[in-house]
């Protein structure tokens, strides 16, 4: 019976193996290769579902590391790539023991001559000068051949007026090359600093990871720096700093999202939305053509609104009121309805970027332009974010970063000022407040481009003069531009602050009070009060007066340009 027994059970454990091996043998097999694991989240994922997602896991969202040829071939029109100093001569500057057999191993796995490939093409039509590093040749560090190719990349697009595009992805110098490598710092940054004398643009991607030498030179000297999503970004490593000053390091710590918050990146772009901002950045960085705008009948239709404005009736204290309104638009809103094309860029490359000062470059009819703006917010939570509308010392030294830009490629700017005053906290004295303004002026008085600011609801004190040094400053008929409040002004001369009405009557801060006393150029006038409902009508009418600002200022030299906005505020 028990022999029986055995002899049933084996026969089933038999049976079930057969099986077991013809169900297996008919399933279909997977292709090697097919299928991989991401290593960020573990999953396993389909190969052509990465490659068709700009190879970003499809699961997680992360960022696998690129390939500098497939980087390009995502990047740059189909046949318009040429490649510069494909081969390049490898020495060993300093006889260093097993270098040249590990530069030979890493040519043969990446079929690389060193860790970065350079050379020119179009990205949708316009053209550029284009680097990529490749983290697969030993962490693409940076030894003279790196710095060489960088170099006379940069030189002949210089000489060709070619803008300039560097994929940054590097572990930093190259340690067996010891100082010689140090040094390539030094002529990437000088080759960079001629590039921009010469008035070209440079726009440096800094992807995972970009540290050491390499963040230390080339990578953040760019005009405009982009960023890829959660990038390591650092000059030192975090293992290295947390090992120096044996603290546990922030979560998220020298990410791309730290590097904007803290002021030393622009924006961060997405890999599937790079190579169309690269085109619109490029568009907007390309040789000018002429825009031609005519200007008279404009002017006489700005005249016959601003009459009608001046006849309004309104006491100074309902202007005030009316200025402070929550549901007065706010700079961003008049962005929106004026140009085209809007990017914001972040940050002031010292310390921050301040919400309450948004900034960026845009089109207006076809002509590239600078449009910076203070800005309020629309809510409560809007309104703590902006701070609002009261900006730090960050906020004005992003302001002047994106002017010094607009004048290096020769844009026209364009300030919304909309501020109660520079914040006045603290931290803001900690920073250089009144250093921060005082730059501001200094540097406005000087500029060779067209600059035109506009009050579009208070404008108060230095901190609204301090984007307010322009050749010409228009007003919205229910804008105020003061001195300070109408309170501090009551409480400082009379002790008293309920006496603002009347105070907001004798300081004279009305559009109309001032403009009939030559202190600014145009009133815009207001129907209705500024509002979501009327702010088409106010666009439209800001745009007809820019179309005859720019067709003035257009036909003057950078000369002349200069003198006027002198003279301005000489005879004031």
């Amino acid at each position: 019976m028990l022999r029986d027994m055995f002899k049933k059970t084996y026969t089933m454990i038999d049976t079930h193996y057969k099986t077991s091996k013809k169900e297996a043998a008919e399933e279909p097999t997977i292709p090697q290769g097919l299928w991989r694991k991401c290593n960020k989240c573990g999953q396993p994922i389909y190969v052509d579902d990465v490659r068709n997602n700009f190879y970003v896991c499809p699961k997680c969202g992360g960022y696998f590391r690129v390939h500098a040829y497939r980087r390009i071939e995502m990047l740059i029109d189909d046949g318009t790539f040429e490649e510069w100093n494909k081969e390049m001569p490898f020495s060993n500057p300093l006889d260093f023991p097993g270098y040249e057999k590990k530069v030979l191993a890493a040519k043969e796995k990446t079929r690389l001559n060193e860790a970065i490939v350079t050379g020119k093409g179009k990205i949708k039509g316009f053209e550029t000068a284009i680097g990529v590093c490749d983290a697969r040749f030993l962490m693409s560090s940076m030894g003279h051949i790196v710095g060489e190719k960088i170099t006379q990349m940069v030189e002949r697009a210089t000489g060709e007026k070619l803008p300039v595009i560097i994929f940054a992805c590097s572990g930093g110098a190259r340690m067996q090359e010891g100082l010689v490598s140090l040094m390539q710092m030094a002529k990437t940054s000088a080759a960079l600093e001629k590039h921009h004398e010469a008035g070209q643009l440079f726009v440096s991607v800094l992807t995972d990871p970009t540290t050491g030498g390499v963040t230390a030179s080339f990578a953040m000297l760019g005009d405009i720096i982009l960023a890829e999503p959660n990038a390591l970004i650092g000059f030192a490593g975090p293992r290295v700093i947390q090992q120096t000053i044996g603290q546990k390091l922030p979560e998220g710590f020298q990410r791309s999202e730290f590097l904007v918050e803290h002021g030393f990146v622009d924006k961060i772009v997405k890999r599937s939305e790079q190579r169309d901002v690269l085109a619109d950045i490029l568009r907007m960085h390309r040789k000018k053509a002429e825009v031609s705008f005519s200007t008279e009948k404009d002017r006489e239709i700005v005249e016959k609104r601003a009459k009608k404005a001046r006849s309004s009736g309104k006491s100074a204290w309902d202007t005030v009121q009316l200025s402070r309104s929550g549901g007065r638009p706010v700079a961003a809103d008049y962005i929106e309805h004026i140009f085209d094309d809007f990017i914001e860029f972040h940050g002031d490359r010292y310390f921050g970027d301040d919400g309450a000062i948004v900034g960026g470059i845009a089109t207006f009819h076809g002509m590239p332009v600078t449009v910076i703006g203070q800005q309020k917010g629309r809510t409560i939570k809007e309104n703590i974010k902006r701070n609002f509308g009261m900006p730090s010392p960050e906020g004005y030294r992003k302001a002047l970063r994106l002017m010094k830009q607009a004048e290096t490629f020769g844009r026209p700017i364009v300030c919304f000022v909309d501020t109660p005053g520079a914040f006045c906290g603290l931290e803001a004295e900690e920073r250089g407040q009144g250093e921060a303004i005082a730059r501001n002026l200094f540097e406005m008085a000087s500029l060779t481009v067209p600059v035109l600011s506009i009050v579009i609801g208070e404008g108060a004190s230095g901190g609204a003069l301090a984007i307010a040094v322009a050749n010409e400053v228009w007003m919205l008929e229910n804008a105020i531009y003061t001195i300070l409040s109408p309170e501090g002004f009551a409480s400082i001369l009379w002790k008293d602050s309920k006496k603002a009405p009347e105070a907001a009557k004798v300081m004279k801060i009305t559009a109309m009070d001032l403009y009939e006393r030559g202190l600014i150029e145009e009133v815009i006038p207001e129907d209705e009060p500024a509002s979501a409902e009327s702010l088409p009508q106010l666009a439209q009418t800001m745009d007809q007066n820019m179309v005859r600002f720019f067709g003035q200022y257009g036909k003057l030299t950078k000369e002349e340009i200069q003198e006027q906005r002198y003279q301005r505020f000489r005879n004031m």
